[in-house]
């Protein structure tokens, strides 16, 4: 019996062909082949080779769907500075555990290993844990939102003096533990918003207290941000048809008083605000399925207002 891992294969005949796929792409969307070399951590020998179709690979990968998909998205987010290189080796992971159920790399294995044919293999995927499996979708979605929430054009006038969170809960959340979030709150600084860290678990008190309070009431809300109160993005809200709702700031167990607020009204709304009081800043959540939900609304709103502005 010949051993041979799926990791292998991966080196061997997988990550080449998306190489030269990814610098084909790249060199289409303007990027010098020292660039693209940098980015994609070869030479730049290499990424001519690629580029003049000589980079070798499999076809197999090439006229995958999923892989062509995945690269293409790969190439536009590094491209348009979108993505970095961790977010493009996150895309490459999910996918290589996709192709490893039952895809092309499985197929390739079976072709190498005769003797897993026919006995309907799962070696690559058997034991993922879904805990494990959980965090990281909440983790990567709340990366999304802040990327979002950074990309959005007069974001920085949104975010209030406290700075700006974003977060999103497992299903069936207990408690702060299990609410991702970023460390340090997201800032604005000269215009620009900065994103101190990756998400944590267990990184936000006063965004977590928010999702929790909505999960309580409707399981299907997971994610919320904070944003500044502010009378215009209010108005834009109620023009797309959101009734926000006002509750008090002043309540020692905000927890409490925001399930109940909740309860009174019958649903989550997608907008809750209060206007502050002593030490307290003005503030308002946005809250959705996921956090990238309620980021997408947060720049929704903003692009409304910038829109009534000029």
């Amino acid at each position: 019996m010949s051993l041979v891992l799926p990791s292998e294969l991966v080196v061997d005949r997988f990550l080449p062909t998306v190489r030269a796929m990814l610098a084909t792409r790249l060199a289409d969307r303007g990027l010098t082949q020292q660039e693209i070399a940098t980015e994609l951590g070869v030479t730049q020998a290499a990424v001519s080779k690629y580029v003049a179709g000589e980079g070798g690979g499999d076809d197999r990968f090439r006229d995958d769907p999923e892989t062509v998909a995945t690269v293409d998205r790969i190439a536009d987010g590094l491209a348009g500075g979108e993505m970095d290189g961790y977010d493009a080796l996150a895309e490459l992971l999910s996918l290589v555990r996709s192709l490893e159920d039952r895809g092309p790399i499985c197929e390739l294995h079976e072709e190498v290993m005769p003797e897993l044919r026919g006995l309907g293999c799962d070696l690559c995927v058997r034991g993922l844990d879904p805990d494990v499996r959980a965090e990281r979708d909440v983790l990567a979605n709340v990366r999304t939102a802040a990327r979002t929430l950074a990309s959005t054009p007069g974001m920085a006038a949104a975010i209030p003096n406290v700075g700006t969170n974003v977060g999103m809960c497992l299903p069936d959340p207990n408690d702060e533990t299990d609410v991702a979030a970023v460390p340090g709150r997201i800032y604005a600084m000269g215009g620009r918003i900065e994103i101190p860290a990756n998400p944590e678990f267990g990184a936000s008190k006063h965004v977590a207290t928010a999702v929790l309070s909505a999960n309580a009431v409707d399981s299907t809300v997971r994610g919320a941000t904070n944003i500044a109160t502010d009378d215009d993005l209010l108005a834009a809200a109620r023009s797309t048809g959101i009734d926000p709702l006002e509750f008090d700031a002043e309540y020692e167990d905000r927890a409490d008083h925001l399930r109940t607020r909740f309860e009174e009204r019958g649903a989550v709304p997608r907008l809750a605000y209060h206007r502050g009081a002593f030490g307290i800043e003005p503030a308002t959540y946005v809250f959705g399925s996921t956090a990238a939900d309620a980021a997408d609304l947060v720049e929704t709103l903003v692009s409304k207002r910038r829109r009534t502005d000029r």
